[in-house]
């Protein structure tokens, strides 16, 4: 019965060793449960656990208990790294004749010594000393030992692996991001190259990018989507290098015949980006549909309401905006009351009423805010050019304007 009870408390053991080692986190906790656990099972008074650290071969021990800390690290060479790892099954009863050239197994009262092994390689050393009822340490003690100690080995292994694992992947995010922040780099420099094509037009690549985003962001769309529809706000005019720069510069408004040379833009903008893998797949077909209109008169398909991807439409509102905010060499910049009165015209023909109603609270959350630090979209505006106490009706009323439109259509 004595037997039985005995087996029954190591499975307990067992049990909660490996509940430990699989929910433990930080190293020192795993190593110092191990060894508390093996320990208390059999109420063995002292113990010390090591781990070897396989690129120098030291021993180092990271727990024990009535033992004082530090024991002194041990240098492991290859021959009694192989007589340690062909021990592993059973362990070594220490004695002065069996003493192993392990300098800890000298440090009083240990009887017994365990090579933790996994796979042939030794992880660490468990050593263990007398227990609490001065009886020896007996065969099925040491069998009970030699269970606990495989555990122990395969845990701390797994922690091992799981820290190489996790270096691993802060080390390839780290990558990405680097990745990543050389991508928009580069589609910033594009975009300032677009612009630089037109006078009048400097920034606008890089506005137009910003104003996409929080729109999309307002939304509720998520940061892939976001940043997807940042990009191809940089990239959106990236067909205009085509285009005559004598006809992008002209200080009159665009006659008949230049005007299809610059709806080519779109066609050509699609042609360039389709030919280019991008981490946003949707990104050709944003810049060839920014100007199509949810009435069907935009170009170059005439494409409808949902025939128009939610990017294009956020990109048309985007552009329009800044087109209307900034001086053009065929007109003058407009008043921030008249841009916010074309807004409410041309929603449910040229501007989707969901992308305005989304931008009307961004412009709104902005306006409420008490410093211009908070203000960004602003302040990649003229100074002066948005006078809160004189504008911010308007914005409330073209948020309720765009409300009203969403709920009349269901």
């Amino acid at each position: 019965m004595d037997r039985t009870h005995r087996l029954l408390h190591s499975f307990a053991a067992l049990a909660d060793l490996g509940q430990e080692l699989s929910e433990a986190r930080d190293f020192g906790e795993v190593a110092r449960a191990s060894l508390y656990i093996v320990l208390g099972t059999l109420a063995i008074r002292r113990g010390a656990l090591g781990i070897r650290d396989p690129e120098t071969q030291r021993l180092r021990y990271v727990a024990a208990r009535g033992v004082q800390l530090p024991l002194p690290d041990e240098e492991l060479d290859a021959t009694t790294y192989d007589a340690l790892v062909a021990t592993a099954s059973a362990g070594l009863w220490l004695s002065p004749s069996t003493l192993p050239p392990v300098r800890a197994a000298l440090h009083g009262n240990f009887e017994l010594l365990m090579p933790l092994v996994v796979r042939r390689e030794l992880i660490g050393l468990l050593l263990v000393g007398e227990k609490a009822t001065e009886e020896p340490i007996s065969q099925d003690d040491r069998e009970i030992i030699a269970a606990m100690a495989r555990h122990v080995a395969v845990g701390i292994h797994n922690h091992h692996l799981m820290a190489e694992v996790q270096e691993r992947a802060s080390e390839n995010r780290r990558l990405y991001d680097d990745l990543r922040a050389l991508y928009h780099d580069t589609v910033r420099a594009f975009a300032v190259a677009i612009d630089c094509k037109d006078a009048y037009t400097r920034g606008h690549s890089e506005r137009v990018g910003y104003y996409s985003a929080a729109v999309a962001r307002a939304l509720g769309l998520d940061e892939d989507e976001i940043e997807g529809i940042r990009v191809a706000g940089y990239l959106h005019d990236i067909g205009k290098l085509i285009v005559d720069r004598e006809v992008m510069n002209s200080k009159l408004r665009f006659s008949a015949c230049d005007v299809p040379e610059l709806r080519q833009h779109t066609i050509a903008g699609y042609e360039i980006l389709a030919r280019i893998k991008h981490p946003y797949a949707d990104l050709p077909l944003l810049a060839r549909y920014h100007h199509e209109r949810l009435d069907g008169s935009g170009y170059p398909e005439g494409l409808r309401q949902d025939e128009i991807p939610l990017g294009a439409k956020i990109i048309a509102l985007a552009d329009a905006f800044d087109a209307m905010t900034t001086t053009r060499p065929y007109r003058p910049q407009l008043p921030f009351d008249e841009v916010i009165g074309e807004l409410v015209r041309g929603m449910g023909t040229q501007f989707d009423p969901a992308v305005v109603c989304a931008f009307a609270r961004v412009l709104l959350r902005e306006a409420e805010q008490s410093s211009a630090e908070r203000r960004p979209l602003f302040g990649l505006l003229d100074p002066n050019y948005v006078r809160l106490e004189r504008n911010l009706p308007r914005i409330e009323e073209l948020l309720a304007r765009a409300e009203r439109t969403l709920a009349a259509a269901g």
